[in-house]
């Protein structure tokens, strides 16, 4: 999937967010650590540093969701995330967001803090992380 492709993919799934730019996304996938997953109609972009990875951006095209593959792309990230030598994931998510929230509660992720109004007035933001083995 190109960075033009993540970034109108990304556009369609998360319309209440602003969309990153085609260059923002080739920045992060060529950047240092740059850990992705891809799938058909989704894909999952964080970094790792060190021994932790942080989980940007997770999207899967709403015409295809309901359909598993949210959760084979965080299965699929995590795995990337361990081959970077990560053990502990990071990632926000609104606490609007009861189908992002049921996936991460899903796989594991659990809440280790909020960020008030981060994503606006009345749209907290929920740290969440997950210990995982290499």
């Amino acid at each position: 999937m190109t960075p033009a492709e993540i970034a109108r993919l990304m556009a369609a799934a998360l319309p209440d967010l602003r969309p990153w730019s085609p260059e923002e996304v080739a920045e992060a996938m060529a950047a240092p650590g740059a850990v992705i997953a891809v799938a058909p109609h989704g894909f999952a972009l964080g970094r790792a540093v060190a021994d932790e990875a942080e989980l940007f951006a997770i999207a899967v095209h709403p015409g295809h969701r309901r359909t598993g593959q949210g959760a084979r792309l965080l299965a699929q990230w995590e795995r990337a995330a361990a081959t970077h030598g990560a053990t502990r994931l990071f990632l926000e998510v609104a606490t609007d967001n009861a189908a992002a929230l049921a996936l991460y509660t899903r796989a594991g992720w659990t809440e280790t803090g909020r960020r008030r109004a981060y994503y606006g007035p009345g749209r907290d933001a929920l740290l969440m992380a997950r210990f995982i083995v290499g």
